[in-house]
C-alpha cells in the first residue's frame, strides 16, 4: 500500500512540475526583460528547486567517455562482459591503439570494484572509477533495480549475492584485485574465503575492503544500533513493501529505495536542507558554477533502487544483527565460510576517521578473521578527516588513499601470486 501511495503521489505532481519546468523556462528566455531582475531570478530559482525535490531520479549514466593519459585523451567505452538478471559486470574499455599511442605498450593491472547494493547505483563510484582509469583496465558489478526485475527471474538473496561475486572474480581471472566498497564488504570476503578454501585457481592477488561492516559490533554507528535495537519483525513487517504494476517488477516484495533515501537523509536532515537553501540562493544570484556542483551530487544522491525482500532481510539479519560472518557462523548454502583459510591473497582495508556509517573497527575486523595471512600480505589505512564517502571519493582519495591502493596492489598483490607460483 505504501509503495502504491507513493507512486499516486509521484503522478499526481506532474502537472506541478510541468507547470514548474515552464515558469522556469519562461523566466529565463532570451527575450524575457523579467529574467533578469531579482523577482525573475527568484521566481525561476522557486520553480527550479521545487522541480528538483519532487522529481523521480532515474538511473545516472556514467559519463566516462574519455580518460587523460599523458595529455592525450583516450577513448573509453562502456562494455558489458558478464550479465545475469540481478547485475551486469561492466568493464570500462580504454581505447587500445590511443592508450598505446600515449603511454606505450604495456599490460595494466585489472580491477574489479563491487559496488554497494544497499539503495544507490553503482554509478556513486564514478569518481572512484575515474581515479583508477589512467592506469588500470577497470570493471564494476552493476546491480540491478529489483523493480524493474521480473517475478519469473526469481528470488535474489545474500547467497546469491556471494555466488555472482564468486561468478564475475572469475570471469576477469586470477590476477585481478577486488574492491569492494561498504555493504559488500561481507559477502565479498565469504566468496574469496570459498574460492581460497576450494584452491580456485581463479582467487584474486588482493582484496582491499574500504568502509565495509564486517563487524558492526565495533564502534556501533546510528545505522548499526538501529539494526539491533529493533527486532528483526519489525524490519519486515514495516519496510518491505510489494512493487505496484506498471513496473516490470510488479508483485516483487521489496525494500524501497525511497525509503532506504529517506533513512540516509535524516541522518543528516539539516546539512541537506541548509544544501537546498544554498541551491536556492545561487540560482537567485545568478552563481551557475555551485548551482550545477549542487545538481551534480543530488542527481546522483537522489538517485536510488530498490532491493529484494529476501536480499535486504537476510543482510539485516546475518551482517547487523546476529554478526554471522565476524562469530565464524556464517554459512552459504549450508557450508561453514571460514575466512582463516585465505592464505594468499593480500589484504588491506580502508576506513575514514569521521565515518558515521561503518565505524572504526569495523572493516579493520577483516585482519582478525584472516588469520592464515602472512603480515607481509596485510595493510590497514586509517584516512584523518573524511567521512563515509570521502573513503572512496573526492580529493583526499585521489591524493593519498588511491595511491596507496595502487602500490599495496602492486607489492603486496605480486607478492600473492610469487607464492602461489611456489
Amino acid at each position: 500500500m505504501l509503495y502504491s501511495m507513493y507512486e499516486m503521489n509521484r503522478l499526481a505532481m506532474t502537472p506541478w512540475r510541468a507547470a514548474a519546468n515552464a515558469t522556469r523556462r519562461m523566466m529565463r528566455a532570451s527575450w524575457n526583460p523579467m529574467g533578469d531582475t531579482v523577482a525573475g531570478r527568484t521566481m525561476a530559482a522557486a520553480a527550479d528547486l521545487f522541480e528538483s525535490v519532487t522529481r523521480r531520479y532515474g538511473k545516472p549514466e556514467w559519463m566516462l567517455d574519455a580518460v587523460d593519459i599523458n595529455g592525450h585523451l583516450v577513448p573509453v567505452r562502456e562494455e558489458v562482459v558478464w550479465s545475469q538478471p540481478w547485475c551486469d559486470l561492466l568493464h570500462f574499455r580504454r581505447d587500445p591503439a590511443a592508450l598505446e599511442a600515449a603511454r606505450g605498450p604495456g599490460q595494466d593491472r585489472k580491477i574489479l570494484f563491487v559496488a554497494p547494493m544497499s539503495g544507490h547505483y553503482a554509478t556513486l563510484l564514478r569518481g572512484t572509477v575515474e581515479t583508477f582509469l589512467a592506469d588500470a583496465e577497470v570493471y564494476i558489478t552493476d546491480w540491478q533495480d529489483a523493480r524493474m526485475v521480473s517475478l519469473a527471474e526469481g528470488r535474489f538473496d545474500l547467497d546469491d549475492f556471494v555466488d555472482y561475486v564468486r561468478k564475475m572474480i572469475s570471469v576477469i581471472g586470477p590476477d585481478v584485485h577486488v574492491v569492494a566498497v561498504c555493504q559488500p564488504g561481507p559477502p565479498t570476503l565469504a566468496a574469496i574465503a570459498l574460492m581460497a578454501e576450494d584452491d580456485d585457481p581463479c582467487r584474486p592477488a588482493s582484496m582491499t575492503f574500504m568502509g565495509s561492516p564486517i563487524d558492526t559490533r565495533k564502534s556501533p554507528t546510528v545505522p548499526n544500533k538501529l539494526a539491533e535495537e529493533k527486532p528483526f519483525d519489525w524490519f519486515a513487517k514495516n519496510l518491505i513493501h510489494t512493487v505496484p504494476a506498471p513496473n516490470p517488477g510488479a508483485l516483487r516484495r521489496v525494500y524501497p529505495g525511497f525509503l532506504q533515501l529517506a533513512g540516509f537523509m535524516n541522518m543528516n536532515l539539516d546539512r541537506h536542507v541548509d544544501a537546498h537553501w544554498n541551491f536556492y540562493n545561487h540560482l537567485v544570484e545568478g552563481d551557475g558554477d555551485n548551482a550545477e556542483k549542487h545538481r551534480a551530487f543530488y542527481d546522483e544522491y537522489l538517485a536510488v533502487m530498490d532491493l529484494s525482500e529476501e536480499f535486504y532481510l537476510q543482510t539485516i539479519k546475518d551482517v547487523f544483527q546476529e554478526h554471522k560472518l565476524a562469530r565464524g557462523e556464517q554459512m552459504h548454502h549450508g557450508r561453514r565460510v571460514d575466512p582463516s583459510k585465505i592464505k594468499d591473497v593480500a589484504l588491506l582495508t580502508v576506513e575514514g576517521e569521521r565515518d558515521d556509517i561503518s565505524g572504526i573497527g569495523q572493516t579493520q575486523a577483516a585482519h582478525t578473521l584472516c588469520s592464515g595471512l602472512s603480515d607481509n600480505l596485510q595493510k590497514d589505512w586509517i584516512q584523518p578527516a573524511v567521512g563515509h564517502y570521502g573513503v572512496f571519493n573526492g580529493r583526499r582519495f585521489r591524493e593519498h588513499i588511491a595511491p596507496m591502493m595502487r602500490e599495496f596492489m602492486d607489492e603486496a598483490g605480486g607478492r600473492a601470486l610469487k607464492m602461489r607460483k611456489n
